[in-house]
């Protein structure tokens, strides 16, 4: 990934707290010249630098990983676009601001176990009406049958947080309140409120 000095962050607590707290990732694996890619919710253990999740049997990627790839995992975050109408200093361009965690490692299919632990967590995560896995056996089996659990081993992690540094502080402070416009959507706001939490701390 592309980071000039100014966008770079290497803090490895706030990158696994981005990635926990944006865990639809994008995971990619490379064999053979061919490359796949699956959408998928990770589990993120940073005391542990793993991550978890689970994906169809029938899927092309299970072959990668049945055959010990390696995956590099995307965790997008709040992003938008940014007029260069609101800075003070001209001639501008546009840009597109946005933040982003690649993790990347090698990768181990789980066992039966595994597996169950992966989805029993998730649901926890992720369901609040207080549903949990509770089948009878022959369908438990089936449906698990169809599915593999996998966890990738961080060994490299970085992120960009490309949130307007390279310019002045008050043109960032302009793209904050642009962002806000009434008229923005909820990315922008995200963004926004990214922003000017940086700002605030003084960091940018």
């Amino acid at each position: 990934m592309y980071r000039p000095e100014a966008f770079r962050e290497d803090d490895r607590a706030t990158l696994y707290a981005h990635a926990a707290a944006n865990p639809f990732a994008t995971v990619c694996t490379q064999r053979g010249g061919h490359v796949e890619v699956s959408h998928l919710p990770l589990l993120v253990d940073a005391g542990r630098g793993a991550l978890r999740g689970h994906l169809a049997r029938d899927n092309a990627m299970t072959a990668h990983l049945e055959a010990g790839a390696e995956a590099l995992a995307v965790f997008h975050g709040p992003h938008g676009y940014v007029t260069p109408s609101v800075y003070g200093r001209h001639p501008s361009v546009p840009t597109w601001n946005y933040v982003v965690v690649h993790a990347r490692g090698p990768v181990r299919l789980l066992d039966d176990a595994g597996l169950r632990s992966v989805l029993d967590e998730l649901v926890e995560r992720f369901d609040d009406t207080g549903w949990r896995f509770d089948a009878p056996e022959d369908y438990a089996r089936r449906m698990l049958g169809a599915i593999a659990g996998f966890e990738i081993t961080v060994a490299s992690l970085e992120g960009k947080w490309k949130l307007s540094q390279n310019r002045p502080r008050s043109d960032q402070e302009r793209v904050v309140e642009w962002l806000l416009r009434e008229d923005g959507d909820d990315a922008s706001r995200a963004l926004a409120a990214l922003m000017k939490r940086r700002l605030d701390a003084g960091v940018g």
